[in-house]
């Protein structure tokens, strides 16, 4: 079936009343491309009834038709079509963007291009990364986006197949979390594309919610572990946009809120704090959960300490505050059990030492970290290790260098067990920190933590 046929049926068109009055008939979209083509200036496009017909059958028409077609289902279906959506492009879905179509099969599609691209090219660059205007377009468009019905009559699932694709997820973000998703990347993505393989093939009404769900908590993770282990920017960007478009279909837009903010938090990581608000601003006005809602304040108050706002840092961090002194609930989702106090604590300490360094001190950034480690539970070892890190340079900062050198040997022993660039770029911040002080014994940390840098080249501090 074309995608444009996908369209039509989806919006009330049976194919047996395909041409009806109330669903569109040919002439009349021939006649609004028409009139479109011609307030464009393209006089030379007059398709007729017929012509239509062989379009909606699946045949491509060449530019400015694909736009123009978009633009008239758009207003009968009221809602934003592109060509991508409509499989009119030239080689399919787009896959240099990360806007994805709105057809559960194309979505799969695209998604299943990106994840050849990344396992058998294994290029780092292969996908640009978006940046400005168009990222924070994406995330708002991914964010509204309405789930379309699956139209195929084959079934890639089952509930046993379904069972085991949320235990792989599982076992592979628990695995992320305690040693970091290197080792596991390639893994990840090829369960990833098969995924993408089965959706295409179809999936039950009756399993839609659970594959969905299970695939964003997957794709998302794709996407953590080819930033963090990959440092594969752009694709990890296509895995959250993919993360993001799978929670709209599972009916849990607070999921795709949650998958934004790591988006963001990749902005922060690459030195464009404006575009992480972006980011943060449109998951702000999505957010309808007490967990995501206190996330995303945590973050967006981070994010303004790095810009030197003190004010701004000190609104969201305690609005986030708040809602973790009301309690997030009983029923705090898994894709989110992640963000408790021990984690605001953390965001606290990297938004206490970012106003320090501008001469802007509150609070010492140590007493955060201290507080973080102390909060933290078991299973997250990448983090601890982060505020080991983040505690030992705090101390070096405030004028403490043999409390900060004992906390760095500590620190550097559990790096050395954990593959994140994100450590790495701890481990940066921490040499900067040391920078000042030549003594035998800050001497020796500073070896230690450039021979574990220099095995996990980053980019920037984060």
């Amino acid at each position: 079936m074309s995608y444009v046929r996908q369209v039509l049926v989806s919006h009330g068109c049976p194919l047996s009343r395909l041409g009806e009055a109330d669903c569109v008939p040919d002439a009349q979209i021939a006649r609004r491309i028409a009139a479109a083509a011609k307030a464009q200036g393209h006089r030379q496009i007059a398709p007729d009834a017929t012509r239509i017909r062989r379009w909606i059958d699946g045949e491509r028409p060449r530019p400015p038709v694909p736009a123009l077609l978009a633009e008239v289902l758009s207003e009968a279906a009221g809602q934003p079509l592109t060509p991508g959506d409509l499989g009119l492009t030239a080689a399919g879905p787009d896959l240099d963007g990360i806007q994805l179509p709105l057809l559960t099969e194309a979505a799969a599609q695209a998604l299943a291009g990106w994840t050849q691209m990344d396992l058998f090219m294994n290029r780092r660059d292969t996908l640009k990364l978006a940046v400005g205007a168009p990222l924070i377009l994406a995330a708002e468009r991914m964010l509204g986006g309405t789930a379309r019905a699956l139209n195929n009559d084959r079934r890639g699932f089952d509930a046993d197949t379904v069972t085991a694709l949320e235990e792989v997820t599982a076992f592979f973000t628990k695995a992320d979390a305690s040693k970091g998703g290197g080792l596991y990347r390639a893994a990840i993505v090829a369960q990833l594309a098969e995924v993408a393989r089965r959706i295409q093939d179809g999936v039950p009404p009756s399993l839609k919610t659970r594959v969905f769900s299970a695939t964003a908590d997957l794709a998302a993770l794709a996407g953590w572990v080819s930033h963090d282990a990959g440092g594969r920017y752009g694709v990890a960007q296509r895995y959250w946009s993919y993360g993001v478009y799978a929670a709209g279909e599972a009916g849990q837009p607070d999921r795709g809120v949650e998958i934004v903010t790591r988006m963001s938090h990749q902005m922060i990581y690459l030195g464009r704090p404006q575009d992480a608000l972006g980011l943060l601003g449109v998951a702000a006005t999505k957010a309808q959960m007490p967990a995501p809602r206190a996330l995303v304040a945590s973050q967006t108050g981070r994010v303004y300490a790095a810009l030197g706002d003190e004010h701004q840092a000190d609104t969201h961090l305690g609005a986030a505050d708040e809602l973790l002194a009301d309690g997030l609930g009983d029923d705090v989702p898994e894709w989110v059990g992640y963000f408790d106090a021990a984690e605001h604590a953390g965001a606290r300490a990297v938004s206490a030492r970012d106003l320090t360094g501008i001469g802007r001190p509150r609070r010492a950034a140590s007493t955060h970290f201290e507080d973080a480690l102390q909060l933290r539970k078991s299973g997250f070892d990448r983090v601890k290790v982060m505020d080991r890190v983040g505690l030992a340079a705090a101390l070096f900062n405030e004028g403490e260098p043999e409390q900060a050198a004992a906390a760095a040997h500590q620190a550097l022993d559990d790096a050395a067990r954990i593959d994140s660039t994100l450590v790495a770029s701890r481990l940066n911040t921490l040499l900067d920190a040391a920078r000042p002080y030549e003594t035998a014994t800050v001497d020796d940390v500073r070896t230690r933590a450039k021979d574990l840098a220099a095995a996990r080249p980053t980019t920037i501090a984060a």
